[in-house]
């Protein structure tokens, strides 16, 4: 079954196969959990028949090093080499400590704001102006807090490149802020391939399926 014409093409995908497989994997994990039945409460109070929570990779070592190694294949491919790679705090440090890694360049992390004592830095390593970045994070939602790590690493003066994360949920208000930043985004995997791959699997019934493709179309309203 594909869902392509029952929900919006968000964002650009490394390949089908990657998507796929990231998909399954962070099913297999938990780290994305459907629940149409009994939804979930986000911290922004909206209502939610999907969790996803990507930290969890890290605690499976196989599934940690398949994202590091798809991550930096594709990041070189598509942005060439950076001078340094920045994860954004806190879901993004650990992976994108290990691209770095692999890739064998510098990392910073991006704080939400500047710290209120010290140095008060909000970008926190060694960076130096002009240097060539790319950002990795580990989910889109509506893109606001990945953006504001991207101004913080133009203010300190990094080129962004663009920027990387395991999944989005492809909201309309994503792709504009994006749009709207200039800022180019690619995933692993993203809402319509985790679907795709839940149907195939049987992890959801197809009555799951049409609550979930509704939460899609509104998410900030939907079930309440």
């Amino acid at each position: 079954m594909s869902l392509t014409k029952t929900l919006y093409i968000c964002t650009m995908i490394f390949n089908k196969d990657t998507a796929e497989k990231t998909a399954e994997l962070l099913l297999q994990i938990n780290a994305i959990k459907l629940n149409p039945g009994n939804p979930f409460t986000w911290a922004s109070g909206w209502n939610s028949p999907i969790y996803c929570d990507n930290r969890l990779i890290l605690s499976f070592p196989a599934i940690r090093n398949f994202v590091r190694e798809e991550f930096s294949k594709h990041i070189e491919k598509e942005f060439g080499k950076p001078d340094v790679i920045a994860g954004v705090a806190t879901g993004a440090i650990g992976i994108g400590m290990l691209v770095a890694e692999m890739m064998g360049l510098p990392f910073v992390y991006v704080r939400p704001e500047p710290k209120k004592h010290g140095r008060q830095n909000q970008v926190e390593g060694f960076l130096q102006s002009g240097q060539n970045v790319v950002v990795v994070e580990d989910l889109i939602s509506t893109g606001n807090s990945s953006l504001l790590a991207v101004e913080a690493l133009k203010e300190a003066g990094a080129h962004v490149k663009g920027m990387v994360a395991i999944f989005t949920y492809g909201f309309d208000v994503a792709v504009e802020n994006f749009r709207k930043a200039n800022v180019d985004l690619h995933t692993l995997s993203d809402y319509n391939h985790l679907l795709n791959l839940a149907v195939a699997k049987n992890y959801i019934t197809e009555k799951e399926l049409t609550t979930l493709q509704q939460w899609r179309e509104n998410p900030s309203t939907w079930n309440v």
